[in-house]
């Protein structure tokens, strides 16, 4: 048997896959249920949090297990196969267990470092063990897992590198500003009383904020922690409220963190725009206006408008919709490279030198110029267009040519509408490939798509002062994406996150992590692999223990007149010339066994010995049924 992680976290999908394909509390218990049921896989645990969804296994064939956990995993979350495959990752043996104590560690963790981590794969390891699920593998490599990750926190200073997700929030809200002076005197609304809702309420009260209102389905639950909070010795007010006293709350509370179960959205665009209103803030989703025909102006929006833009001036030539008359620096055939700076764009205000640029690029991209002058026609008449967005899909940049995956899993299959080809790409590909796959899936499939919205939250953020700020924690998300467009109101989320993390430092103690987590894998493997041999070095000396006892047996048959002294030296005798014959090899053969290659070691040994397979498959189902070695007590 061989252990098998197949998932996929934020390095090797976007966000908005990783929201879909979250599970429920009851998609797990049944992801579970169903992976034992399947015929490759003897036990299992799943580990889900916001930002990572792995499938442990303990698989007979890879190629089967591969397949089969993949396809689970497809069915449980909701999202098809074809679409899932180019995102997943595949980790085997060594590499899987290397996998599970970076984790532990926090080096694989959204914000490096983080904590958090420890208890997610203590409750992954709980959940294994109440539903009997996780056998000896799951239970010693997630134990393992545990006091790795806390060695690598008591040992070295990762804990400078790294932070909670709920503390990188805050610094994102803050922007610039110390979060203590950013949080000072804000009262703040925590939607949720789980344990990352109870560590931001934490968090809130530690850094500052005057007040900390909690909302909850469950009453007792916000109680507790509110009363918690005021015990705290922060000096912060808390109370609790029940859920549907959040729109009254929104409308006076400077800061929200939501991080609940919930499979819909918490608060909506709507909801944020009213209690804006309700608080006298301007308030209001910018409108998207079709692009006039004329001049005409654009229909009035039904919820709200933002504050006018002086409009920006057309550089001259562009008035009536021609294009530039001369070159300038870093053109080409008398247009303006597509590239020239312009006034800034801000506040869904396309500038004119932007536009400008694109009309001269309009010929060479391919665009139809009429659309550009209409775009100009309008930006001169103050009119909003659109957003930024249109305006990079004039230029029309070329594309940056990726890298694909070095094995060819990213490439469309015939007959599959899809990237990856689904569960038809896995088929005959080796475990290397895979693996290949998996480490090129890790490099960043989520990164080509960050600068477009980092962009499109840095114009939303600079166009008011911020009157709302709202930190969303949860997968799937709580809060309506499209709040970062009203006025005034400040969203991060688990996709900002990860924009800003892949800018983080990383902390020069990552280095002495990363030694210790491969110090415990190597240990681990021949830990495993010596305990594989275990059973077998158990039959052989019980073997010969029966050998010693049938020749006393046959000694006392011919020598009957022995007393009993002479017996009992005899006997013991008999015994010390075994011993000694078979301590050697046996100590040698676990030496053997612990080493990469290894397990071949059992195998020649029942071999050579001609030793019962039934025999030695019974010590190994009493050794596993040993209570020592499967202890629930041993997560902790």
């Amino acid at each position: 048997m061989s252990l098998l992680v197949v998932g996929l976290s934020h390095r090797s999908a976007p966000v908005s896959v990783l929201e879909r394909a979250s599970l429920s509390a009851d998609a797990k218990v049944k992801l579970l249920h169903d992976t034992l049921a399947a015929e490759p896989a003897a036990e299992a645990t799943v580990l889900a949090t916001c930002n990572r969804i792995e499938l442990y296994a303990d698989v007979e064939k890879f190629h089967a297990g591969v397949a089969e956990l993949s396809t689970l995993l497809a069915q449980h979350s909701g999202v098809a196969l074809e679409e899932l495959t180019p995102y997943l990752y595949v980790h085997y043996e060594d590499r899987a267990v290397h996998h599970l104590f970076s984790v532990a560690c926090g080096l694989d963790s959204m914000v490096v470092g983080e904590g958090q981590i420890l208890g997610q794969i203590k409750d992954a390891l709980a959940l294994g063990q109440e539903l009997h699920t996780a056998g000896r593998l799951i239970n010693d490599l997630f134990q393992q897992a545990l006091r790795v990750g806390k060695r690598a926190h008591s040992e070295t200073g990762i804990d400078r590198a790294g932070q909670s997700l709920v503390t990188f929030g805050l610094e994102q809200l803050a922007a610039h500003q110390p979060v203590g002076e950013w949080a000072a005197g804000k009262r703040a609304l925590v939607i949720g009383a789980g344990s990352m809702s109870s560590l931001a309420a934490a968090t809130l009260a530690r850094v500052g904020v005057a007040e900390v209102v909690v909302a909850n389905r469950t009453a007792e639950r916000a109680e507790r922690l509110a009363e918690i909070l005021v015990a705290s010795g922060t000096g912060v007010a808390a109370r609790a409220v029940p859920m549907s006293a959040v729109a009254g709350e929104l409308a006076r509370v400077d800061v929200v963190v939501s991080c609940t179960g919930a499979t819909g959205l918490v608060l909506t665009g709507d909801d944020v725009t009213a209690a804006l209103t309700d608080a006298g803030a301007p308030a209001g989703l910018s409108p998207t206006p079709p692009l006039p025909e004329t001049g005409g102006e654009p229909p009035a929006p039904s919820w709200g408008l933002r504050p006018q833009t002086p409009a920006p001036q057309m550089p001259a030539g562009l008035e009536n919709g021609a294009a530039p008359q001369a070159a300038g620096p870093g053109t080409a055939d008398g247009f303006a490279a597509p590239q020239a700076a312009g006034p800034a764009v801000a506040d869904g205000f396309a500038a004119a030198g932007v536009l400008g640029s694109a009309f001269a690029a309009a010929p060479q991209a391919g665009v139809d110029a009429e659309v550009v002058a209409r775009l100009a026609a309008a930006a001169q008449a103050g009119r909003r267009i659109a957003d930024a967005g249109a305006v990079r899909t004039i230029t029309a940049p070329a594309p940056v040519e990726a890298d694909g995956c070095p094995v060819g899993l990213d490439a469309p299959a015939e007959g599959v509408g899809s990237v990856g080809g689904g569960r038809s790409a896995l088929a005959g590909v080796d475990a290397g490939s895979l693996e290949l796959h998996g480490a090129w899936a890790d490099q960043g499939e989520a990164a080509a798509q960050r600068q477009p919205r980092r962009a499109a939250r840095a114009l939303a953020d600079g166009a008011v002062p911020v009157r709302l700020a709202l930190l969303d924690l949860a997968m799937p998300r709580d809060i309506d994406g499209a709040v970062h467009r009203i006025p005034g109101v400040r969203l991060v989320d688990i996709e900002s996150l990860a924009e800003a993390s892949a800018d983080a430092p990383m902390a020069a103690d990552v280095d002495a992590v990363r030694a210790i987590v491969a110090a415990e894998v190597a240990a681990f493997g021949a830990a495993q692999r010596a305990a594989h041999i275990t059973p077998t070095v158990v039959a052989l000396r019980a073997m010969a223990a029966e050998v010693v006892a049938m020749e006393v047996a046959r000694l006392d048959g011919r020598v009957p007149d022995l007393d009993e002294r002479q017996r009992a030296e005899v006997t013991q005798t008999v015994r010390r010339v075994v011993d000694k014959l078979l301590h050697a090899p046996t100590v040698r053969v676990k030496q053997l066994a612990s080493e990469p290659g290894g397990a071949g070691y059992a195998e020649a040994l029942r071999e050579l010995f001609d030793l019962d397979p039934q025999t030695v498959a019974s010590v190994s189902r009493a050794d596993a049924a040993d209570p020592m070695n499967d202890d629930p007590g041993r997560a902790s």
